[in-house]
């Protein structure tokens, strides 16, 4: 079976939810985006939240994929690095619970990675992060997976670093594993839009965006106009447009998978649930179509409930249905 790494931000999410967008307005918070805050923000935050109901759970975008697949029934692994702290063993915990193979670095003397997850009524979330040691991850921790067709799942968060995610990325294809990315964040591709198109191009065989990042990353608004530019850059092209569905593009074949109905309690994963579930098919040679519809599923599954907290059985009955 092939074995899937993924690296990135361990980071535990800590969810809220709020009655209206004030609160949000007056962190300066951008909608549905990801803000990185300092130590000093955090504790901020934290004193404003103080008093609302809160709930918490392992996060971090490719971490939120390995989980999913892992819970699909694949070899799994996640390279990352925690602080020496509760929430970093609780991360730790979380992982190893769901076999994942925890290739954690622990650093004595820095906070572990959280991030406060504002979900508004409409189900969407909101971040402000704080990564801590989450940024200390050593690409020594990926090893390699000669001769097993292994792959590599990067969270575009890590662009933020440009000398590891390429590092990353150049280990990765030098052992001889296939490459997916995700763009992770609108804000995030706005700002670096010319050095994530250099690693798109020139590593990745998988990229994943949502509407809003496929938008920025190719200055158009119309999605399947933003996906013809990627698939020119990459073997692998997925835009997910929301409840529609997903659009995708692989060897000259296009196709669309549309959305299922579903109530949404939270967004939070959404789109790294479904790069797992299109990940689970394309290991497993789906057509395009297929691999989609099983992103579709699975990310239908983890919006019905807080955080990430879905059981394997429900994962596994979701695209077997």
């Amino acid at each position: 079976m092939t074995k899937i790494t993924g690296i990135g931000n361990a980071l535990v999410d800590v969810l809220l939810h709020l009655e209206d967008e004030t609160l949000l307005n007056e962190l300066h918070l951008a909608k549905g985006g990801m803000t990185l805050i300092d130590a000093s923000q955090l504790k901020a935050i934290h004193a404003s939240i103080a008093s609302l109901p809160q709930q918490r759970a392992t996060g971090g975008s490719a971490s939120n994929t390995i989980h999913a697949l892992a819970l699909l029934g694949n070899e799994v692994a996640f390279v990352g690095a925690v602080g020496d702290d509760e929430t970093g063993r609780f991360f730790r915990r979380q992982a190893e619970a769901r076999g994942i193979d925890a290739r954690l670095a622990t650093i004595p003397d820095m906070a572990s990675g959280i991030a406060t997850t504002f979900i508004t009524p409409d189900g969407e979330r909101t971040f402000a992060t704080h990564l801590g040691a989450a940024t200390q991850i050593s690409i020594d921790e990926m090893g390699t997976t000669e001769g097993t067709g292994g792959l590599l799942h990067v969270e575009g968060y890590l662009v933020q670093d440009h000398d590891l995610i390429e590092r990353a990325l150049q280990q990765a294809k030098a052992s001889g594993m296939q490459v997916s990315y995700d763009l992770a964040s609108w804000n995030i591709v706005a700002a670096d839009r010319e050095f994530i198109r250099h690693l798109v191009e020139e590593y990745v065989d998988i990229v994943f965006a949502n509407e809003e990042e496929a938008a920025a990353f190719a200055g158009l608004q119309n999605p399947e106009e933003a996906l013809r530019q990627l698939e020119v850059l990459t073997k692998v092209a997925v835009v997910k447009v929301g409840k529609r569905g997903a659009l995708g593009a692989a060897s000259g074949e296009h196709a669309f998978a549309p959305g299922l109905p579903r109530k949404v309690v939270d967004t939070t994963a959404a789109g790294d649930f479904f790069a797992a579930g299109f990940l689970h098919g394309w290991i497993h040679g789906r057509p395009l179509p297929q691999c989609l519809d099983y992103g579709n599923r699975i990310a239908g599954e983890v919006i019905q409930v807080e955080g990430t907290q879905v059981s394997a059985e429900q994962l596994k009955r979701a695209i077997e249905s």
